[in-house]
């Protein structure tokens, strides 16, 4: 793996690990925000590898539908891939949310778990495609 693929996967687990931090602080709003963040810099990772230079989308299954070109093995994550994509913006901004609750109050622990859950998902697939 090159320098510049290496340095955004070690940043997509620190960002993981901030995710857990967060969930267990009680900012479920910002666990999800950060487990959106870690898959997204895991599979621009896996994009900069194939030698991408840039990555302009943080669409999570736009990124994983490029990515599956090269790794087949990440086939069947979409349905993660887009759960994330749905807390990218509701989880910072409160006019992104159809509700008068603001993102701190909208988001659960089980929210949080689900999405956490689902970037360890995208991040396990990713580190498997490296070991390759």
């Amino acid at each position: 793996m090159g320098p510049i693929p290496q340095r955004w996967l070690r940043q997509a687990r620190a960002d993981l690990d901030a995710a857990r931090d967060s969930l267990t602080a009680g900012h479920h709003e910002w666990a999800c925000f950060q487990s959106q963040q870690a898959a997204e810099k895991a599979l621009k990772a896996l994009l900069l590898q194939q030698g991408r230079t840039t990555v302009v989308t943080h669409s999570l299954a736009d990124l994983l539908e490029e990515a599956t070109r090269y790794y087949p093995m990440l086939a069947g994550l979409e349905e993660q891939a887009k759960a994330l994509d749905a807390v990218y913006l509701p989880t910072r901004y409160p006019n992104a949310l159809v509700s008068e609750k603001a993102p701190a109050e909208y988001y659960s622990r089980e929210d949080a778990e689900r999405c956490l859950s689902c970037a360890e998902l995208i991040l396990s697939a990713v580190a498997s495609c490296f070991a390759t």
